[in-house]
């Protein structure tokens, strides 16, 4: 039987986000229902609101989460029920050509639950990346449900689904950070402030925070910035210079996703330096570089895809640095809220007075 839930729903483009009861199925073979005990409002679902991720309307919102297995459908044996999750958006297929290649972090066929979750009518719902956990329960790929230290705050666990892991991953996996790098981190939003923390942990010698905002400076001192330069009346790219002796940053990460910030990165990086892009763009925006620059200056242009993580692997790490008083999760969290009040959340998201807002049921 189909369990009747309240899950905020995206019905069409730039709609306010609403409550509606959802009907969710009981897990088929390899899927898990998850009851879920807290979700984390992501920009990600404010693009999904705005059409900004296709045309799938009506979307089942929220993807940032943790919560207790309730039920497991047939063949699977991790997780079990009572185990406490975290949602990841990429399960690993384990046969497509990038899993086949021990590439399982770049998975081109990534798992997600085959059932519909659908509204009374039978209108069945696009669950945002494969999860949809602004709602009491929710179906998923088994692959999506990982196991992690059931001592972790909800709240807190539940932000490793997605912020915390794209910025850790950015400066860890993605951007190799070491002891003794300097490093540059451009957006001081949740994605940005987990990448201060990761190459803070990883040793680097000088961790730069950039931003127009003071008071997201501030708060990414708390995660391990060692200096803070608030571009909108500084050159970031000449103080950067400036603060690494002339030289330029060894890893910059963007975690905007506009073209300037990522010229401004470009031009920040020490020679053979990495830039790594974290924030996501909007679809219509394109950057220019002088072709010379990119050859003469060498080091590595890349994209960061989720953090470059594995969730199997990364979760359970991220969430015992968490208890070990290594990563304070807690700090991310601004404030908790009820469903329905995510759509208040996106604006107060939109006017920077957020880290992150976590639903809690």
């Amino acid at each position: 039987m189909p369990h009747e839930v309240r899950a905020v729903i995206a019905m069409k483009k730039d709609a306010p986000a609403e409550v509606q009861t959802v009907l969710v199925p009981d897990p088929g073979p390899g899927e898990v229902l998850v009851s879920v005990q807290a979700c984390g409002v992501c920009h990600t679902d404010l693009h999904y609101r705005e059409g900004a991720v296709g045309d799938g309307f009506p979307f089942l919102l929220g993807h940032e989460a943790a919560g207790v297995v309730e039920a497991v459908g047939e063949g699977v044996a991790d997780p079990r029920p009572g185990d406490f999750v975290v949602l990841a958006w990429r399960a690993p297929c384990g046969s497509c050509r990038s899993c086949r290649r021990g590439r399982p972090w770049y998975c081109f066929d990534s798992q997600n639950a085959a059932r519909p979750m659908t509204l009374p009518d039978s209108t069945p719902l696009t669950p945002a990346l494969g999860i949809g956990a602004f709602a009491e329960k929710t179906l998923v790929a088994a692959g999506q449900a990982v196991r992690v230290d059931p001592a972790a705050r909800p709240e807190a666990a539940g932000l490793v689904g997605c912020g915390v892991m794209a910025g850790y991953g950015a400066a860890v996996h993605t951007g190799g950070v070491g002891g003794g790098d300097t490093v540059a981190v451009i957006g001081c939003g949740g994605v940005g402030d987990a990448a201060i923390a990761a190459a803070s942990l990883a040793g680097a010698r000088k961790v730069i925070a950039v931003d127009i905002d003071d008071a997201k400076l501030d708060t990414a001192t708390q995660f391990g910035a060692t200096h803070c330069v608030n571009s909108r009346g500084t050159d970031p790219v000449a103080e950067v210079r400036r603060l690494t002796g002339g030289n330029g940053a060894d890893l910059v990460i963007e975690a905007v996703g506009r073209p300037e910030t990522y010229q401004q990165g470009f031009a920040m990086r020490d020679l053979a330096g990495t830039l790594v892009l974290a924030g996501v763009p909007s679809p219509d925006v394109t950057v220019e570089l002088p072709l010379l620059e990119v050859f003469s200056r060498g080091g590595a242009l890349k994209s960061s895809w989720y953090g470059d993580c594995l969730p199997s692997r990364d979760f359970p790490l991220l969430i015992d640095l968490y208890l070990s008083g290594k990563l304070d999760l807690g700090a991310f969290v601004t404030e908790t809220i009820a469903l329905d009040e995510v759509e208040t959340a996106f604006e107060r998201m939109l006017r920077g007075k957020v880290l992150r807002s976590v639903v809690v049921l």
